[in-house]
């Protein structure tokens, strides 16, 4: 069963589909020289057959120049789209440095802001202390107070043992007048006692009236 010039060219454009239609031009031009060359003689024949398969030709030129022009464009697009992906990748490392650099700027910042804080905190606990003049003051009139209550306590001292002493002297002066009023055996020893008993009354007035002497000094 012969097909016709329509079932090819209709089997063409399905196998084609949507494509540029390469193979129809091709055979269309081949069938073209073949009519040509087996055309008669007739000059006007012969020349529109020419005219065709120039015009034909000129067709799969054209398809052939617009081919390739796509192929370099598809491959100037795809060096486009590499170098492209290759600065997007340097910017990336790019941008992974800044973020790595910028977290340490981060943790320098806090680490002032904390120094700052504790700054601040200590700088108002030292402003709420008193001033140093008016400590070295208060200090200053506390050691004069001290040295007065030191001379305070060497003059109790004193007098607590001026005491003491009297006290002994009495003591001592009412056991000899208990021993001389004991023995009353002459009346001479009772007036030697008499007379020891008032010196020792005199050492005793003496004694105390020289404490006030002492509490003035």
């Amino acid at each position: 069963m012969k097909m016709g010039d329509e079932d090819v060219i209709r089997r063409r454009l399905l196998i084609d589909g949507d494509g540029t239609g390469d193979d129809r031009r091709l055979n269309v031009l081949l069938k073209s020289f073949i009519k040509w060359c087996n055309a008669t003689n007739e000059p006007g024949e012969s020349q529109v057959l020419h005219d065709r398969m120039l015009a034909q030709l000129a067709q799969c030129e054209f398809a052939v120049t617009k081919s390739r022009l796509s192929a370099l464009m598809s491959a100037a697009e795809l060096q486009n789209y590499e170098n492209l992906s290759r600065q997007i990748e340097t910017g990336i490392e790019a941008a992974k440095q800044d973020i790595e650099s910028t977290k340490l700027e981060f943790q320098d910042a806090k680490t002032v802001r904390k120094n700052r804080i504790e700054y601040d905190v200590l700088a108002k606990v030292i402003n709420e202390q008193p001033d140093r003049k008016e400590t070295d003051e208060k200090l200053s009139q506390l050691r004069k107070e001290l040295g007065l209550l030191e001379e305070t306590r060497e003059q109790l001292e004193r007098k607590l043992d001026m005491r003491r002493k009297q006290f002994h002297v009495l003591v001592a002066s009412i056991h000899q007048l208990q021993a001389m009023l004991d023995d009353s055996e002459t009346e001479e020893i009772m007036d030697v006692s008499l007379e020891a008993f008032e010196d020792d009354l005199c050492d005793v007035q003496k004694a105390a009236s020289s404490q006030p002497e002492a509490m003035v000094e």
